[in-house]
C-alpha cells in the first residue's frame, strides 16, 4: 500500500468519528457538501488529470444525475434509493454521447466541445419546463427513509455516513482503475499518443472509456445530492459550479485521487468561513482564483507535491545518473 493510499485510509478513519465530536447539524451539512464536491473533483481528475482530456463537460454528468433523480422520484414516483444509482446509468450514457465528437479531438477544441455540451443540457432543462420545472427546477422532493427510520430527523447524521460511504466507494473504485493495466494506458495516451498507439492502444477507445467511468460516481453524487438537498436546479450546470470543482482538482493536485478530496474539504469550509466575513461574500471567489494560481505557480503537482516535499522520506537522494540518449 502507498503512502498516498495509507493516508487516504486514515482520512476516512477520521472523517468516520467526525459526527461523534461535532453534533451541530449545520457542521455536518459542510461535510457531507465537501463530500460531494470531493467526489466530483476526483472522479473529474480520472480524465482530466490520469488521461489528459481538457473535459470542460464533466458538470453535464452531475447535472444529468440531479435530474434524473428528480424525475424519477417526483414525477415517476421511484424510490430514492433505486432512483440515485440509476443516476450512474444516465450519466455513462451521457458520457458515451459526448465522448462521441470529441474522441479524436485534441485540444481547445475539446475544451470548447464539450462546455457546448455542458451549456446545451442547461438551455434542455430551462426549455423543458413541464418535465425540469424550468428555472424554478423541481422542490420538495422525496427524503430517504429506511423503515420508520428518517434522514431528516437525525441532525444529518444518516446523510453524514452515506455521503462518507459514495466517498469510500468512489475512492476505491478510483485507486483500482488507476492501478489497472487501463490506468496505465490512460497515462500512455496522456503523455504519448503516437507511442500509445504504437503499443496498440486505441486512443479513441480509451477516450471513450474513461469518460464513461468518470461519469459513473458522478452521476450517483448528483442523484444523492438533489436527494438531499430535496431541489433540483439548473444551476449545477452552471459555470460558478464548475469552476469551483474545477478549482479544487487543480489545487487538489492532478494525476493523484487523494489531492482533489483533500482539496475540496479544504476549500469548501474555506469558503463557508469567507462567507461569514463582511465583505467576502463575492470576494471568496477570488481569493480561492488567487490561492489556484499561487499553488500552481509554487507547485504545479498541487497540495500533494506540496505534502510529499514537507513529508520525511527517511532516504537518501539517489546520485542523479544520466539517460541514455
Amino acid at each position: 500500500m502507498t503512502r498516498n493510499n495509507l493516508l487516504l485510509l486514515a482520512l476516512f478513519v477520521v472523517l468516520a468519528f467526525v459526527p461523534q465530536v461535532f453534533t451541530d447539524g449545520y457542521v455536518r451539512h459542510l461535510f457531507i457538501i465537501a463530500f460531494i464536491y470531493a467526489i466530483i473533483a476526483s472522479n473529474w481528475n480520472l480524465s482530466l488529470g490520469h488521461c489528459g482530456i481538457f473535459n470542460f463537460g464533466h458538470m453535464t454528468f452531475f447535472g444529468i444525475g440531479v435530474y434524473t433523480a428528480a424525475i424519477l422520484t417526483k414525477t415517476a414516483g421511484v424510490s430514492p434509493w433505486l432512483a440515485i444509482p440509476a443516476c450512474a446509468i444516465t450519466a455513462a450514457i451521457s458520457a458515451v454521447i459526448m465522448a462521441a465528437p470529441v474522441a479524436r479531438l485534441k485540444g481547445i477544441y475539446v475544451v470548447l466541445v464539450t462546455f457546448a455540451v455542458n451549456q446545451l443540457m442547461m438551455q434542455l432543462v430551462l426549455s423543458q419546463a413541464d418535465l425540469t420545472g424550468g428555472a424554478k427546477g423541481l422542490v420538495r422532493l422525496p427524503f430517504l427513509t429506511i423503515g420508520d427510520y428518517s434522514f431528516i430527523r437525525d441532525y444529518k447524521l444518516g446523510y453524514y455516513y452515506l455521503a462518507l460511504i459514495l466517498l469510500g466507494l468512489s475512492t476505491a473504485f478510483l485507486i483500482l482503475v488507476a492501478g489497472s493495466p487501463f490506468g496505465k494506458s490512460l497515462k500512455a495516451v496522456r503523455d504519448a499518443e503516437d507511442y500509445a498507439t504504437a503499443r496498440g492502444i486505441s486512443v479513441a477507445r480509451t477516450r471513450v472509456s474513461v469518460l464513461v467511468l468518470s461519469a459513473i460516481f458522478t452521476g450517483i453524487a448528483g442523484g444523492f445530492y438533489t436527494i438531499y438537498l430535496r431541489v433540483a436546479s439548473p444551476e449545477v450546470f452552471g459555470f460558478g459550479t464548475m469552476s469551483l470543482v474545477l478549482s479544487m482538482v487543480l489545487i487538489g493536485g492532478i494525476n493523484s485521487v487523494l489531492g482533489p478530496v483533500i482539496a475540496a474539504l479544504a476549500l469548501t469550509f474555506a469558503s463557508e468561513a469567507m462567507a461569514g466575513i463582511g465583505g467576502f461574500e463575492d470576494a471568496r471567489y477570488i481569493v480561492i482564483a488567487v490561492a489556484m494560481i499561487l499553488v500552481l505557480r509554487l507547485a504545479p503537482g498541487g497540495l500533494i507535491q506540496i505534502l510529499e516535499r514537507l513529508a520525511p522520506t527517511g532516504q537518501k537522494p539517489a546520485t542523479p545518473t544520466r539517460s541514455p540518449a
